[in-house]
This record gives C-alpha cells, sequence and structure tokens, in this order.
C-alpha cells in the first residue's frame, strides 16, 4: 500500500514574524499588563467591527467573564448545545446559572432555533448561549429575533469562528457579547488566550475589571468587584498580532480546500460533507463530515493512509459522568446521532496541494459497503 508522511488534523502555523515579536517582548521587559495587549485588543476589536474587547488568558475565561459582565445571576437558565466543547456550559455552571440543553439542527449541527424558543419560553430563560461550531455562524437572525421577543441575552461562542460571517456581519458582533479563543488549534492563535467583545461599554468595562482582579487600570489596588487574575501576557499579544494580521489569508485557504474536498465527496453515496447555507461564510475551523455507517473503520483506513482525523465530539455533554452526576441527561436525538457519525478532516491552511489531493483520493479509495 502507497504510505506518506502523516497529514496531521491541526497545525500552527507560527512564522518568523511571531517569533520575532515575541523577543522583542522578552527583551523589553515588560511581560503583562502592556502596550501589546491593548493593541491587540485595539485591532481584534476594529477586525470585527465591534467598540470593545478585553483580551483573557483563555476561550474558557473569556466565556465565565462574559457571563459574570452580563451579570447572569445565581439560578438563571442560559440555554445551549448539548454538542459542543465541554468550556461552554461549564463556563455557565462557574456562574452559578443553569445550562438547558436543547437538540441542534441536522443540517449545520448548531442550535434548532424552534427548540431554543420553546425552551426560553418554558424556563423562563435569561440568556442564550450559541455556538458557532466548527467555524459556521449559527442561526443569528433567529436567535435574534427569540431574545428580542423573550428579552432575553444573546451570548456569542465564536471559540471556532474567528472570521465567520452572516450578510457580511462577523460573527460575534450580533449578540449582547462574543467570546473567541486562541488555542493552537483555531483559526489563529496565541498559544492560549481569548477575547471578549461587544458594543456595550458596561459590558466592556466590568469585563476589563474582572480580567484584571476586580481592578479598574486607572486605579492600582482600587478593587471595583471580586475579579480573577485572567490576564493575557505581552507575549502571546504579540504573537495574537501578527496572527490577525494573516487570519483572512488563512482562512480564504481553509475555504479553498474545503471546497476542493466538497466538490470532490458530492458524489460519494456514504458520506455527507458540511454544508454552507446560503448568505453565510463558513471559515472551516474544521472541515466536518457525516459517515452514517462504518465510521471507525473509515478512521483506519485514514490512518493507514497517514491522515490524521478525529471525532469532535464523540459524548454529548449532559451524559458525561460530570454532569449526570449533576442531574444532568435527557434526550436528544439529532446530537446524539452526530456523536456516532460526525469525523473531522484535516482542511487547516499549512496543507500543500499535494496533501488536499491525497485527503480526497484517500476518502474516495475507502472500500465501503454501500459503494457502488
Amino acid at each position: 500500500m502507497k504510505t506518506r508522511t502523516r497529514i496531521p488534523i491541526a497545525k500552527p502555523l507560527i512564522t518568523d514574524e511571531e517569533k520575532r515579536r515575541v523577543l522583542e517582548v522578552l527583551e523589553s521587559g515588560r511581560l503583562v499588563a502592556g502596550a501589546q495587549v491593548r493593541a491587540f485588543e485595539e485591532a481584534f476589536a476594529g477586525y470585527l467591527g465591534v467598540k470593545f474587547a478585553a483580551a483573557t488568558s483563555s476561550g474558557t475565561t473569556a466565556l465565565q467573564v462574559a457571563l459574570e459582565a452580563l451579570e447572569i445571576k445565581p439560578g438563571d437558565a442560559i440555554v445551549t448545545t448539548p454538542f459542543t466543547f465541554v468550556a461552554t456550559s461549564n463556563a455557565i455552571l462557574h456562574a452559578g446559572a443553569r445550562p438547558v440543553f436543547v437538540d441542534v439542527d441536522d443540517r449545520t449541527f448548531n442550535l434548532d432555533p424552534n427548540q431554543v424558543e420553546d425552551a426560553v419560553r418554558r424556563e423562563r430563560a435569561r440568556a442564550i448561549l450559541c455556538v458557532h461550531l466548527y467555524g459556521l455562524p449559527a442561526d443569528l437572525g433567529a436567535f435574534s429575533d427569540i431574545a428580542a421577543r423573550h428579552g432575553v441575552l444573546l451570548v456569542e461562542d465564536c471559540a471556532q469562528a474567528h472570521g465567520a460571517a452572516i450578510g457580511g456581519r462577523k460573527a460575534g458582533t450580533i449578540g449582547h457579547i462574543g467570546i473567541f479563543s486562541f488555542y493552537p488549534t483555531k483559526n489563529m492563535t496565541t498559544g492560549e488566550g481569548g477575547m471578549v467583545v461587544t458594543a456595550r461599554e458596561d459590558v466592556a468595562h466590568r469585563a476589563a475589571v474582572l480580567v484584571n482582579v476586580g481592578q479598574n487600570g486607572s486605579e492600582e489596588y482600587v478593587y471595583e468587584r471580586i475579579g480573577y487574575n485572567y490576564r493575557l501576557t505581552e507575549m502571546a499579544a504579540a504573537m495574537g498580532l501578527a496572527q490577525l494580521e494573516r487570519l483572512e489569508q488563512r482562512n480564504a485557504s481553509r475555504r479553498r480546500n474545503a471546497e476542493q474536498m466538497t466538490a470532490a465527496f458530492a458524489g460519494l453515496p456514504w458520506l455527507l460533507p458540511p454544508v454552507e447555507p446560503a448568505g453565510y461564510h463558513h471559515v472551516y475551523n474544521q472541515y466536518t463530515v457525516r459517515v452514517p455507517a462504518d465510521r471507525e473503520a473509515f478512521i483506519r483506513h485514514l490512518a493507514a493512509r497517514g491522515v490524521g482525523s478525529r471525532v469532535y465530539y464523540p459524548q454529548l455533554i449532559p451524559h458525561s459522568p460530570a454532569y449526570r452526576n449533576l442531574g444532568y441527561g435527557g434526550s436528544f436525538p439529532v446530537a446524539e446521532q452526530l456523536t456516532k457519525q460526525v469525523l473531522s478532516l484535516p482542511v487547516h491552511p499549512a496543507l500543500s496541494n499535494e496533501d488536499v489531493a491525497w485527503i480526497i483520493e484517500s476518502v474516495r479509495q475507502f472500500p465501503h459497503r454501500d459503494r457502488a
């Protein structure tokens, strides 16, 4: 069998420019709470077209700060998805609030608006926390309408959606608040890091204070709130500035790779490629297909040909041991089916044309039992 060097599911791109900027910070001796973080916040807000941004130490801490900055209270119900990374609902619990899980849409894998509205009404929810899964924006038009009708807050988890958009409006700018993650597998990285973004000055002020151990940046040792040390480092911010400059170019590479694969897989009866609804701009943090049968055999086939893959996510959050111990559970037919069928293939901008061709060939050569 033909073999080649393994193609990883993800690969952060770190250039000499990132290294140069980080070295400058190290040589400066100012490693925290300096000009690099402020510049990164301003540049990221400018890129999105939103008024305010507050950098944090991770996407998870960004979520926690966002909820507290919105003044979510203990016991508040927050409607969210069971099919994502656990940090989303963990942040709700850390805020003392209560996650209310509802099922997802069969095509987009994002929250189903009809079920969201039912849950908002039934639970008298305080907020909707939607996730833009795999880089595809959730139905923000529908969720904005629901939020307005019921007087609830809309929180956007954009950890996988840097630069994603609907009708030209970028993810993170439509709800009351949005968050981003800069983990190494994301569309841009600072190693670890996150960002809270909002158009509301009062919310932005509370977020900045919470990140900085509760003190206003202009008054040292004067504490407005019981805050956290969730600050982003100067080195991470310097990396982020360099990464942001290349984000659009790298997103375009992801989209080109995805378009090639989707075209090549269109005739396969045993595999369903991801969708991109009209007017949506998918940034393909992951290229996630559905394999209704033989997924494990397919994974082994890809591995034998040196193609990395990964299941995001093999278990629903409310069905995990930690959540079952808290009394969660429930039935989510679409999401449960997805845990058994989804598989992500490499789509990142480090792929060469040869890599993409090899991935396509490897997928098409899988001897699936339903294949003609």
